[in-house]
């Protein structure tokens, strides 16, 4: 009997098939792409708060003013902060893995040159272009999490890791750079990032798949200028204030230049064809109040390191490894809290939980304002470290679960940059704010009970943006059993 010949429709679908087949490796295990997606946000947090017990160093080495440290930090968290929208949608039209290798090269070789730098303009230029390679590596490691990950329970446990691994990033930063910069010396808290940033490319590089949405590839770089631009600024007239005070010239042009820069920035969103961020995107409530309460909480909470690490060194007289070693049950705290956090979501809402845990923060905050110049460990730092940190952990989580609910799949890189822009931004305003009233209260003296004056007035006053930041969380959305 003769055989009846296939049609040729299905031989092309078999034929299709077989390349198919062959073309296309097996998906990597969901856990494998969150454990990549995760350590590449390590890195980016980490650097936040790593360089903080090397300040004292950094300052000694390469004869940085008091103002020159605070700006090794916000080169950083400004440039991060700034273009971290423009790395979201970067990733949306280009690709996510595709920026995620290109921002750890950029980071990488940024901490390469600070780390070999031998004057302080060049260290805070190479801060502010590990910045800028951050802004484009960290919202894709969200997106990334979330595409590997379907809806649900399994996502919001990935989420939590995402959350605590981002936060124990912050919180290890004292730990490493302590061990780095006594063990070495400072600049190990930069190169360390060289091995570790190639080990993260090499994983990405292999186990992490290509997405993207659809629509037109065209960036919005004016937007992405005038806004960095615009908190740059800002930032720099709240510095100004230490030396100049708030009505001075100097303090008043920069603050104004900042407002036309951000006006001219919501100007060209309103009106370009393919915005930086979509302005519509703020119709949706979760989206809107969830990153409103995450950019007063980075305000608030974001010079908790900064300010601790200091005060054990400059006042109690800790040495670098030591104060590292003071933070750690802080570091335990916070990842603690972020993954507990999932597990309350859905029994009492996403939105009570994380109002609990700001007012939980904002008390460890106030707790930690009583602190004196001969504190003992235990009570000035350990313990109210761990109420603030663990209320900071279990806060996050479910913000973070918020800000990325209800925004289209096409805008995902977008509303990921969002999240990590509202709580970079505001923590980097925060730091120029708190420092201006650290540096008031002490009035510019270098004893010890004037610095735990000053630092103590920081602590009282980001317990105050922190019940601010809760307030926004009650007004501003509704409740629900599941979290939503």
């Amino acid at each position: 009997m003769a055989q009846t010949p296939p049609d040729a429709a299905s031989t092309a679908a078999s034929d299709d098939a077989i390349r198919s087949r062959g073309r296309t490796p097996a998906a990597p295990p969901a856990w494998l792409v969150v454990a990549v997606a995760c350590a590449g946000q390590f890195l980016v947090v980490l650097d936040v708060s790593v360089v903080n017990v090397a300040l004292p160093s950094m300052r000694t080495d390469l004869g940085l003013s008091a103002s020159g440290l605070q700006w090794v930090v916000n080169a950083y968290s400004i440039a991060f902060a700034g273009f971290m929208l423009l790395g979201g949608r970067a990733g949306d039209l280009f690709g996510r893995k595709r920026m995620f290798l290109v921002g750890l090269g950029l980071f990488t070789l940024a901490s390469l040159a600070g780390g070999l730098a031998q004057e302080g303009w060049q260290l805070l230029a190479a801060r502010a272009v590990q910045g800028l390679g951050a802004a484009v590596l960290a919202p894709s490691t969200l997106t990334i999490l979330t595409s590997a990950v379907p809806e649900g329970a399994a996502r919001a446990r990935a989420i939590a890791t995402w959350t605590a691994v981002g936060a124990g990033g912050g919180a290890a930063g004292g730990l490493v750079g302590g061990v780095l910069t006594e063990g070495l010396n400072w600049r190990w808290v930069l190169l360390i990032n060289v091995p570790l940033g190639a080990v993260v490319l090499a994983a990405a590089a292999r186990w992490i798949r290509e997405s993207r949405a659809g629509g037109e590839r065209r960036l919005d770089l004016p937007g992405a200028v005038l806004v960095t631009a615009g908190t740059a600024v800002l930032a720099y007239g709240i510095v100004q204030t230490e030396e100049q005070g708030w009505g001075a010239a100097a303090t008043l042009v920069p603050l104004g230049i900042a407002l036309l820069l951000i006006v001219a920035f919501l100007v060209v969103e309103a009106r370009t064809r393919v915005p930086l961020m979509p302005l519509g995107l703020f119709k949706v409530r979760s989206v809107a109040v969830a990153n409103a309460a995450m950019f007063v909480c980075g305000m608030g909470s974001f010079a908790m390191w900064f300010f601790m690490t200091l005060y054990a060194q400059n006042v109690l007289g800790y040495t670098p490894i030591e104060a590292g070693l003071g933070l750690v049950p802080s570091s335990l705290a916070v990842v603690a809290g972020s993954k507990f956090a999932p597990r309350l979501m859905p029994r009492y809402g996403a939105r009570n939980v994380a109002v609990v845990g700001v007012l939980v923060t904002a008390a460890g905050f106030l707790w930690q304002s009583t602190m004196s110049a001969d504190g003992a460990y235990v009570t000035t730092i350990m313990l109210p470290g761990i109420v603030m940190m663990a209320g900071a952990g279990c806060a996050m989580t479910p913000l973070a679960s918020l800000a990325t609910s209800g925004a289209a799949p096409g805008d995902a890189g977008l509303v990921s940059g969002l999240v990590n822009t509202s709580r970079t931004l505001g923590g980097a305003l925060g730091l120029a704010i708190l420092s201006t009233v650290a540096t008031s209260r002490s009035a510019g003296s270098v004893d010890p009970t004037a610095l735990t004056r000053g630092y103590a007035g920081a602590f009282a006053t980001g317990s105050a943006i922190l019940v601010v930041a809760a307030t926004v969380l009650l007004a501003g959305m509704r409740s629900s059993p599941a979290g939503d």
